[in-house]
């Protein structure tokens, strides 16, 4: 039976095969965690050079629960899903204050603590402690639905249940830190989500999948995500060498990061609505506007975001807008900002 020796020749293919990656070289919980974290929806390409980042930053877990929360966010800018930044400093927090800077080594105990879920506790726990509780991330999902052909949809609760189990099942009690590892990296590489390499798999003729044709169906996932579309118009004032921003403090995308004048509308509008609408009162100043060369697109998970800058150049300083503050152009490259606000800074300031 595939049960029997699934663990040892996935472990022999890994070594074979294996990324060489620099999380892979630890077993400090608090580098793992700050990994796992980190490629939480992001490519390990993506991932790898914040993780460098964040290592040399704050190379222990005291350094980032002491740092400020804006050299968080700037560090972690261009990651998106900021609230991961700012969980994971309270984490920090929380482990240095209560656990005196030591992770806890247990998966129980590590489930516990903000932002960190049951794959990023199991993790945590086989890769640092060698806890043999399995990991179940999309990867695994897919592996497993492929090699038993399993049909039950992957975004329910049963199908947590039933891979979970089957997860736990089949991971080596003596080597679970290189099981997980091993199980991860054959999905990234091998069983991929689309043209998986099937013809040099070691598992080919136990597969389910390929003994079917079913390599391009599993596994099932029917729940469909609902995308949002945003429609952002900023007015970018302008005076001398300093720019207005603001922080966006609303518990909504980008929260502790800065943007500028901002008006959100369900659609496009032009310079007359925009200044009409919000009662925008120029009329005491100097100015110039330059109205919208292009749009700027940014896609997350459920929001697509077309927005569009307005550039007022001003000779005086108006009544500015509550919450709004001149930065030097200095001062502005260096606040945490959305990748949306920096592309744009960075084609018509920096």
């Amino acid at each position: 039976m595939i049960q029997d020796t699934f663990a040892s020749r996935l472990i022999e293919w890994y070594e074979y095969h294996k990324r060489d990656l620099p999380w892979r070289h630890t077993n400090d919980p608090y580098q793992i965690w700050l990994s796992e974290i980190i490629l939480q929806q992001t490519r390990v390409k993506q991932g790898l050079p914040y993780y460098e980042n964040f290592v040399k930053s704050f190379p222990t877990v005291f350094d980032l629960a002491a740092a400020p929360e804006q050299e968080v966010l700037r560090l972690w800018q261009g990651l998106g899903y900021y609230s991961r930044a700012r969980n994971m400093q309270e984490t920090a927090k929380v482990i240095v204050n209560q656990y005196n800077g030591l992770f806890p080594n247990s998966y129980i105990n590590l489930v516990k603590l903000k932002g960190i879920g049951p794959y990023t506790a199991a993790a945590i726990a086989s890769f640092a402690f060698k806890e043999s509780v399995a990991v179940l991330d999309g990867n695994v999902f897919r592996v497993l639905a492929r090699l038993y052909g399993l049909e039950t949809d992957i975004a329910t609760t049963k199908a947590k249940t039933i891979f979970s189990t089957l997860a736990n099942q089949l991971i080596s009690s003596d080597s679970p830190d290189l099981y997980n590892q091993a199980i991860m990296e054959f999905g990234a590489i091998q069983c991929t989500p689309s043209s998986p390499d099937c013809l040099l798999c070691p598992f080919q003729q136990e597969c389910e999948a390929f003994l079917t044709g079913r390599q391009n169906v599993l596994p099932i996932k029917r729940k469909k995500t609902v995308i949002k579309n945003r429609f952002f118009h900023y007015i970018v004032f302008h005076i001398h060498n300093r720019i207005a921003m603001r922080l966006r403090a609303s518990k909504d995308i980008w929260q502790g990061l800065y943007d500028f004048w901002l008006s959100e509308n369900d659609s496009i509008i032009d310079t007359e609505d925009l200044l009409k609408q919000h009662n925008l009162d120029l009329s005491d100043t100097v100015y110039t506007i330059k109205e919208p060369q292009k749009v700027y697109t940014h896609l997350l998970s459920h929001q697509h975001i077309e927005a569009r800058f307005w550039h007022i150049q001003l000779e005086t300083l108006p009544q500015i807008q509550e919450g709004l503050t001149f930065y030097t152009l200095e001062e502005a490259e260096q606040l945490p900002k959305p990748i949306l606000i920096n592309k744009y800074l960075s084609e018509h300031f920096f």
